[in-house]
């Protein structure tokens, strides 16, 4: 008889099934962003003798730095003995993600010093913390020369992408480098385009995507949005049609371009259309479109359907919409999300309550702004600069500055547009002294150099003030050439005040800057007007006619059971018209029974 064989189960050590285990999670520790989970792998790290290991110190550093721990990163890297070019790569890298540029660059003189040779990798991440600076681009272009990293074509794409964010000098470089290049690959052709678009060359763009010898969607998307960008979109409609795919971020470029342009109908056409599944990024679009536009309706019925379908508004989302309500005063819109969000308490950040603050402010109603302000857990300073500026333009200019007082009582240091906010408050307010306080306390108290923006607000406030002659002789002391805007604020004064003499002397500078600005001419033309000098009226006039100019119309607008209604000088547009201008006459013939007297405009 055969005896039957038994089974015996071989027992694993406990030692390797938990080193298999801690294998499985190194693997993809650099990915991962949740902090409890990687100081639980750190502190299995350091009991099996792991914080020297090359292979996993790098990723360690990674992780860290995602979840926004830079400090833990720098950490682990000083434990590290002798750090190896992935370590020195990974902290540097690190300190690029976190726009640390000169302590990246610290690290990299570091390893030089050290005796570590960078690779491709180190000067792809130098690049990229060297933003804007055309000269730490130059200086790491050099490096890469006499390393002679240009065989792999990462390195020179990340060189013409750097010197593309460097603005029209930055192009010149690229494009030299880009026809240099004996192999180019599509990210090459890619970058090269995408720059010029940046700067609006978009003509010169079109030229390099027409000899492209392979295009992928990146491709065609650079070039329509350059097209949208530029408002071109006659030409972005026609590549569009050309493209052999098209995904949501094409779609999504059409709706933006035609919302810009003003052509709600074709944006709105295109939305519908839209056959792939429609993300937050072009909801967001079609309804900023609409609220820029006023059309309150569509907008919500859009903003409820887009709730319907199981999106959720994110900050991005929010910071639009509310920046679009802030511009068009729809205040109806801007509430009907803060309700919403309140009802599925969404957890609002910083951005987002300053974003509320300035909708309301925009929109007039103060008391929900300081609600929104005084709840806030975490004020920044853009908290701060809002609420004041806010207060400042209703003219509640006492209260402004009484919020600056508390904000640098808290600790906060005021910056340049701290004082705007500041002396458009004082100017609504007509607190002048308070205004000159502020403004010459700016460099003194401070350290901040006044720059033109508040060279303009002092004028405004002096010249609305009567302080015509102080105005003019800050003017004459500007330390920069003032601008349009500055010089129109004080011919805006002078006409307040029917100072002809000093109206000429602005004007002089004034028509040397905007030689074929209708608005200065007319400005002029009622400044004579109010001296009852009719003949230089009619100069100023034939001046005006000389140039080709024409003044366009101011426009008003009202939000009325939500919905915006927009009018012009003489509009007959609006349905109510007749209405509207028979309630204007009995306005105007009751001022005239208390004794107003209007001023005469030509």
């Amino acid at each position: 008889m055969q005896q039957a064989s038994v089974a015996v189960a071989v027992r694993v050590p406990s030692w390797f099934s938990r080193r298999r285990l801690l294998d499985e999670k190194l693997s993809d520790l650099h990915k991962c962003t949740n902090l409890n989970h990687i100081h639980q792998i750190h502190a299995q790290i350091l009991k099996a003798h792991l914080h020297h290991d090359p292979f996993v110190v790098p990723k360690l550093i990674s992780a860290l730095s995602l979840s926004h721990h830079l400090s833990s990163a720098i950490h682990v890297f000083n434990q590290f003995p002798q750090p190896n070019l992935h370590v020195y790569n990974s902290i540097i890298r690190a300190h690029t993600s976190h726009q640390l540029t000169t302590h990246a660059f610290n690290y990299f003189f570091d390893m030089h010093t050290s005796g570590v040779h960078p690779d491709n990798f180190t000067y792809s991440f130098l690049l990229k913390a060297a933003s804007t600076s055309l000269h730490l681009i130059e200086m790491l272009h050099a490096h890469v020369v006499k390393l002679g990293l240009y065989c792999d074509i990462f390195v020179p794409n990340s060189l013409i992408d750097s010197y593309s964010r460097c603005g029209s000098v930055g192009i010149s470089a690229a494009m030299k480098l880009f026809m240099l290049m004996e192999e180019r690959d599509v990210v090459s052709w890619n970058s090269m385009i995408g720059g010029l678009v940046k700067i609006g060359e978009v003509d010169e763009a079109c030229k390099l995507f027409d000899e492209m010898p392979q295009r992928d969607l990146v491709s065609w998307n650079t070039m329509l949005d350059g097209y949208a960008k530029a408002g071109e979109m006659n030409k972005a409609f026609k590549l569009f049609e050309r493209m052999p795919e098209r995904n949501v971020i094409s779609w999504s470029t059409m709706v933006c371009g035609y919302s810009k342009a003003g052509d709600m109908f074709m944006a709105r056409m295109l939305f519908d259309r839209c056959p792939v599944k429609k993300n937050l990024v072009i909801w967001t679009t079609i309804i900023s479109g609409y609220a820029e536009k006023g059309i309150v309706k569509e907008a919500m019925l859009l903003y409820d359907k887009m709730e319907g379908v199981g999106l959720k508004a994110d900050d991005g989302f929010l910071i639009s919409i509310l920046a679009a309500c802030a511009e068009s005063g729809m205040l109806g819109l801007g509430k009907r999300i803060h309700d919403s969000i309140k009802t599925c308490r969404f957890r609002c950040s910083t951005k987002v309550l300053n974003a509320f603050i300035d909708m309301y402010a925009k929109c007039g109603c103060l008391d929900a702004a300081l609600g929104v302000f005084s709840g806030m857990a975490r004020k920044d300073l853009v908290s701060w600069n809002t609420m004041i500026h806010g207060l400042g333009i209703h003219g509640h200019g006492e209260k402004a500055l009484e919020l600056f007082s508390r904000m640098v009582h808290e600790g906060f240091e005021p910056d340049k547009y701290t004082f705007i906010g500041l002396l458009c408050a004082c100017t609504h307010a007509g607190l002048v002294n308070e205004g000159r306080n502020y403004f010459f306390a700016m460099e003194k108290v401070y350290g901040i150099v006044p720059q033109v923006e508040h060279y303009g607000c002092m004028i405004d406030l002096l010249g609305r003030g009567g302080h015509l002659e102080e105005a003019f002789e800050l003017l004459n002391n500007m330390p920069m050439e003032p601008n349009a805007v500055v010089l129109g604020t004080l011919l805006g004064a002078c006409r307040m005040h029917n100072d002809v003499d000093l109206a000429k002397a602005v004007c002089e500078h004034l028509f040397k800057l905007a030689p074929s600005d209708p608005g200065n001419f007319s400005l002029m033309s009622n400044i004579y007007a109010q001296a009852g000098d009719w003949l230089n009226v009619a100069n100023v006039r034939m001046q005006m006619k000389s140039t080709g100019g024409q003044k366009p119309s101011g426009a008003s607008s009202i939000e009325v059971e939500e919905e915006v209604h927009e009018f012009t000088v003489l509009d007959q547009s609006h349905p109510k018209s007749n209405d509207i201008y028979q309630m204007i006459d009995r306005l105007v013939q009751d001022l005239r029974q208390v004794g107003y007297v209007p001023k005469a405009y030509v």
